[in-house]
């Protein structure tokens, strides 16, 4: 008799795996392997969660497989603009699969979808490359999609906001949408609104959906924001049992939480943060030592203690995974209560911490690590710019003097870092600043410069050491990991650099990379090549073992520094507790864990907060582009560009590609702006050549630039070259900040 789901499992994987086993579909199989009765409910939820793990296959007239044995995979859809996608597949190391428009059916990027691998390319293909057809859908990514509302003659559709859905959505005309009229409920044409997807079956039609949500007109300040905001699903308020748990937490240390903790007070401890920063989780401090070693102090703010396993505000923590951080707005993890009072590091006020206190001798070599319960008071809140200022000056009083013993300290790790094969992956970034309603009014360029390398060193020193630590006392807990790159994207790299004319070895080998990236530093295409390198790499991730993380070359590393904003930390802060608990002795862990999730949990959040993480990052990059094109755009309407300095990162037939360092944004100058020649192509040199003047166009080469054109629904904005009386007539106003 079989009953046990577990059991029918195997018994359904072993039939699958014979090598005399036909294609058989549900009734075939629960006779095949003896199931009857009630038992055959448990053997169809079985075969859908099998199918829906992508471990079996349906196939024609609803027949079972195992996916290699009829050439499918499984996978993560990702569509390019243009139609055609890529199959992510979700084995590790297996190839991704080229999904051609015509084969991609009614998946949508994102789905989870089962893909036919085609037996050779067809013609005109890349061969080498393996091709498919989706022929099942998994899992919809999403059921509702952002867009603009328009109108034809005869029906109302809604244009996605995200050209990867490539297709337009038709929309019933019901009340809710009004030519003439606007209330609550109605939606005019040129209005951002939010469409649930009806079923859709056949490509040959479009895809048709209801409108739930008006937005309001897609001019109108914060819509834009609002639109990415529902795009990515992305919590706008919290629940009010959240929100009363919050209240009842009373705003000031109390002696009895003080005297459980080492008392830190009189310590010379500073917080180092943004200029607009609003949660300050993070203080230092550092010691030179009579040997002529160091003594640095890490302290993280104890979000653990406020925030209990298990309770409203751990539930939608947990659930949101971290804050996301848009040009206009923070959507916190944690309510404002504690995310910018309760928790953060303000100065002169008592806030409870959990401190790292590490010993480096004199080589900067870690020699002990020490964890503890503290409560501190912030001596000093610099900003960036700030400390920057102090770095760069001769020490004036107190604060500059243990100012520059803390960078003597940190430049040391800095160096030996990278001398143990860390890889120089930091990238500048460009700020939005907006105005009250949300117009960008300007660009500030910030670069990676010693105060905030400061802080990353000691972050970094902190993390890796509570990983020994963990690790050591086998103490389950979230790991960040960077796994190795697969040596065929590397390779596929190595012959993308060599077409900028770099000569490189073997990019497998760690210190041939590094190389690289110190001869591209400051150069016009180190942009673009980091990116790709990027992109040629594995994504860092969370994970319940420690696997190591590439990037930084360290073999056990995880985040700890960050609790007000990553829910990793807040677990890495809970099991750090309970790897000191005197219940939890050396080595012997309890079996279930007061403090947080047992080992059963821990991959289900490090999953849970991987794909939090990646949504955080696409709508932040999301709204910082679209904000970047407001900008230009905002130029071209006032009539009087700005002229902003580029470099060429490519040279193609059709023109120009430039990037715009005090923008980091990337755009195009068409060959037929350039009026003064006829220009032609050579692609052995990459260079555009003009017939009559000899003039040439080279990847490095600068030049001034204004904008041209933006297209707001492609991502694209063009780029046309200044002349040199333009150039010193109209000066830019982009501000390239030390921030």
């Amino acid at each position: 008799m079989i009953a046990n789901g577990p059991r029918i499992r195997e018994q359904i994987l072993a039939l699958l795996s014979r090598k005399d086993y036909r294609p058989l579909n549900k009734v075939e199989i629960a006779r095949k392997i003896g199931v009857s009765g009630r038992a055959r409910l448990a053997l169809r939820g079985t075969l859908r969660d099998l199918e829906h793990s992508g471990e079996i296959a349906r196939i024609r007239k609803d027949r079972y497989v195992l996916p290699a044995e009829a050439d499918l995979v499984s996978g993560k859809l990702s569509i390019h603009p243009a139609g055609y996608g890529f199959l992510i597949s979700e084995k590790a190391g297996q190839p991704d699969v080229f999904i051609a428009a015509e084969n991609v059916g009614t998946a949508m990027h994102g789905d989870r979808v089962v893909a036919r691998i085609s037996p050779e390319p067809p013609a005109g293909r890349i061969k080498g490359r393996r091709e498919g057809r989706v022929i099942r859908i998994l899992e919809r990514a999403h059921d509702t999609i952002v867009g603009t509302l328009q109108r034809s003659r005869n029906f109302y559709y809604v244009v996605p906001d995200d050209p990867r859905f490539v297709h337009d959505i038709y929309v019933r005309p019901v009340a809710a949408v009004q030519e003439d009229r606007r209330s609550e409920t109605a939606a005019t044409v040129g209005d951002k609104v939010v469409v649930r997807l009806d079923d859709w079956q056949s490509r040959h039609v479009n895809p048709e959906g209801e409108i739930i949500e008006v937005l309001g007109p897609a001019s109108a300040p914060g819509v834009d924001v609002l639109s990415i905001i529902r795009k990515f699903h992305l919590p706008t308020e919290f629940p009010s049992d959240v929100l009363e748990q919050a209240e009842r937490i009373p705003e000031s240390v109390d002696a009895q939480q003080i005297a459980r903790r080492e008392d830190l007070r009189n310590q010379f401890i500073v917080t180092i943060d943004p200029d607009d920063a609003r949660d300050f989780d993070d203080a230092i401090h550092v010691e030179k030592l009579a040997n002529g070693g160091w003594q640095l102090g890490v302290h993280i703010a104890d979000v653990a203690a406020y925030v209990e396993p298990g309770s409203a505000l751990d539930r939608e923590a947990r659930r949101r995974g971290n804050s996301v951080y848009l040009p206009d707005r923070v959507i916190p993890m944690l309510p404002e209560r504690l995310s910018n009072g309760v928790c953060s590091l303000k100065p002169e006020v008592d806030r409870l911490t959990h401190s790292v206190f590490i010993q480096f001798d004199k080589r900067g070599v870690a020699k002990s690590a020490r964890f503890a319960p503290t409560v501190i008071r912030s001596a000093h809140r610099l900003t960036y710019k700030e400390a920057y200022a102090i770095l760069t000056s001769p020490p004036r009083d107190r604060l500059g003097e243990r100012l520059h013993v803390t960078w003597e300290l940190a430049a040391l790790l800095r160096r030996k870092r990278f001398e143990h094969g860390a890889l120089d992956l930091d990238f500048p970034e460009v700020k939005v600043l907006v105005d009250k309603q949300g117009h960008p009014v300007r660009l500030e360029r910030i670069e990676n410069d010693e105060s905030h390398q400061l802080i990353e060193e000691f972050m970094l020193a902190a993390n890796e050491a509570v990983a020994r630590e963990l690790k050591k006392r086998a103490v389950p807990t979230v790991y960040r990991v960077h796994e190795n790159p697969d040596p065929e994207k590397l390779a596929e790299y190595r012959e993308f650099v060599l077409s900028f004319n770099y000569k490189v070895g073997d990019l497998t080998h760690r210190t041939e990379l590094q190389r690289l990236l110190a001869s591209i530093r400051g150069k016009p295409e180190e942009q673009a090549l980091k990116v790709a390198l990027l992109k040629s790499l594995k994504r860092a991730r969370y994970a319940p073992q420690p696997l190591g993380h590439y990037g930084l070359a360290k073999a056990n590393y995880l985040h700890f520094t960050s609790p007000i904003r990553r829910y990793a930390d807040l677990v890495v802060h809970r099991a750090l507790r309970r790897a000191r608990s005197p219940s939890a002795p050396d080595g012997v862990p309890q079996r279930r864990d007061p403090y947080g999730p047992d080992m059963s949990e821990i991959a289900s959040i490090a999953e849970h907060i991987s794909i939090t993480e990646r949504t955080a990052a696409d709508a932040e990059n999301d709204a910082a582009q679209m904000k970047k094109l407001e900008f230009f755009q905002r130029q071209l309407d006032q009539r009087n560009p700005q002229i902003f300095r580029a470099a060429i990162v490519d040279v193609r037939n059709y023109g120009l590609m430039v990037e715009l360092p005090d923008a980091l944004i990337t755009g195009l100058i068409h060959v037929s702006s350039l009026t003064d020649d006829f220009y032609l192509f050579e692609p052995a040199r990459r260079q555009l050549i003009g017939r009559r003047s000899r003039k040439r166009f080279s990847v490095g080469d600068e030049l001034s630039v204004f904008v041209a054109r933006v297209d707001l629904f492609k991502r694209q904005v063009d780029f046309a070259m200044a002349t040199p009386s333009e150039t010193l007539r109209r000066k830019g106003h982009l501000r390239r900040g030390k921030s």
